[in-house]
């Protein structure tokens, strides 16, 4: 748990890259749909996206959340700092705790919509691939971070769950983006439990109801528990329409577009999607 903590900011970008890469070539070999947008041009926009939201973070919250664990276990606050709790129980209690918030978090990224406005940028993408996974707006990362970091102050979240679930949280997040078909059989083991990318990808879905589902990014519990899941979409998935109908479906957006998206109101073409 020591090298963990000490070796956190090498273990957690490798990981992600790793993990990046070889999604990446699973998607040429076992596609879960055509893509829709060149690989060159998707990649560009939305690591350009992740850079721009990271540097954020780093200028605006130099301890962000593994630092303010730190200064909680240091001080004794949070929940879990002044009861007497077994330490493995904390951390799987933490991990699960967390798992929830990003769930609450997300569900209310779509109801509210000022939130709406923030994150409907990452449902702009008209075909998933990995590299979706990062593509959130930098004020929505910032609220994210700033919701994370009074979580883990509050409760006491010890510095190792904070760890873990950021490394399980991106691994999850890039493998249910992807454009990868995975074996029935595995897929009909793994979606009991985890999201995979043909329960997140109907969360991308231009039909309102189903981008009104399936909020979880790690474990479907929550779905499930809270009937937000759905498990197959209207159409099949090499049918499958995603983005958002007020900014096209034929059309990748733009850098820049996408940046100044929340501040822009756009011709709403279809019913079924949510009013502006």
């Amino acid at each position: 748990m020591n090298i963990l903590i000490e070796y956190e900011h090498i273990i957690r970008p490798s990981i992600f890259v790793g993990l990046l890469l070889i999604l990446a070539g699973l998607e040429f070999l076992i596609p879960l749909a055509q893509r829709r947008i060149t690989r060159p041009r998707q990649w560009l926009t939305n690591i350009t996206i992740v850079i721009i939201d990271n540097l954020t973070l780093k200028l605006l919250f130099p301890l962000l959340a593994v630092g303010v664990a730190k200064y909680a276990d240091e001080n004794s606050i949070g929940l879990f700092n002044l009861i007497e709790v077994n330490y493995m129980i904390s951390v799987i209690l933490s991990l699960f705790m967390l798992d929830f918030l990003i769930y609450g978090q997300h569900l209310v990224m779509h109801k509210m919509p000022q939130f709406w406005r923030l994150h409907r940028m990452h449902h702009t993408e008209i075909g998933l691939d990995v590299t979706s996974a990062v593509r959130f707006h930098p004020i929505e990362i910032i609220i994210s971070m700033l919701i994370k970091m009074a979580f883990v102050l509050i409760i006491g979240i010890p510095i190792v769950a904070v760890i873990l679930f950021e490394v399980v949280l991106n691994g999850l997040a890039l493998f249910n983006h992807s454009n990868i078909k995975v074996p029935t059989p595995l897929e009909s083991i793994l979606r009991k439990f985890i999201i995979t990318p043909e329960i997140h990808w109907i969360h991308h879905s231009n039909f309102e109801d189903e981008t009104n589902s399936n909020y979880g990014f790690n474990l479907c519990i929550w779905d499930k528990l809270f009937g937000t899941y759905i498990d197959k979409p209207k159409v099949g998935y090499k049918n499958m329409e995603q983005g958002l109908v007020e900014f096209g479906l034929d059309k990748p957006l733009g850098l820049s577009e996408l940046i100044i998206s929340p501040f822009k109101k756009y011709p709403l073409t279809d019913d079924k999607n949510k009013e502006i």
